[in-house]
């Protein structure tokens, strides 16, 4: 079964990196025109464990992997630093919380870069589809981990 998954999830990779995806549905149809039997919660956890992100192209937001995403070695401030520079972000805040809002698709991606950059203050994060919740330490965390994001996000 595992060897379907990693088929299954480098057609996606390869599907996306080819020609204008903006939708899971779009997937799971490329998909079944190439023979494999998928449903919407699979496509679903594919994306997910992908990283697809959604970016805009010809003013059409659509799935991407991005390059750094792609690498296994980049490091969690890097996957952040590349993920933040090519999607439009808004921070807001809430106590010891910032709420991060972006594209559909992207909060996932976002919140494991974050958490694996393992940034001083933050004590972890929880992902929508368009929304990352950051708990921070305090309110001086919290001050400085949106700076640092927003920094991050040029």
């Amino acid at each position: 079964m595992e060897v379907m998954k990693r088929l299954r999830q480098r057609m996606i990779a390869d599907l996306v990196a080819q020609r204008a995806v903006r939708t899971q549905q779009e997937i799971a149809t490329a998909l079944r025109e190439r023979g494999y039997r998928v449903t919407q919660a699979t496509i679903s956890r594919d994306v997910a464990e992908l990283g697809l992100v959604k970016v805009v192209r010809d003013g059409v937001h659509v799935y991407a992997l991005p390059a750094k995403l792609a690498d296994p070695d980049a490091t969690g401030e890097d996957r952040l630093r590349s993920l933040l520079r090519e999607m439009p972000v808004e921070v807001g805040e809430s106590g010891t919380m910032l709420v991060v809002r972006t594209l559909p698709g992207s909060a996932h991606p976002i919140a494991a870069a974050l958490d694996r950059a393992r940034w001083p203050g933050v004590v972890g994060s929880v992902a929508g589809d368009d929304t990352v919740f950051i708990a921070c330490h305090d309110v001086g965390a919290r001050r400085r981990v949106r700076e640092r994001i927003v920094r991050l996000a040029g």
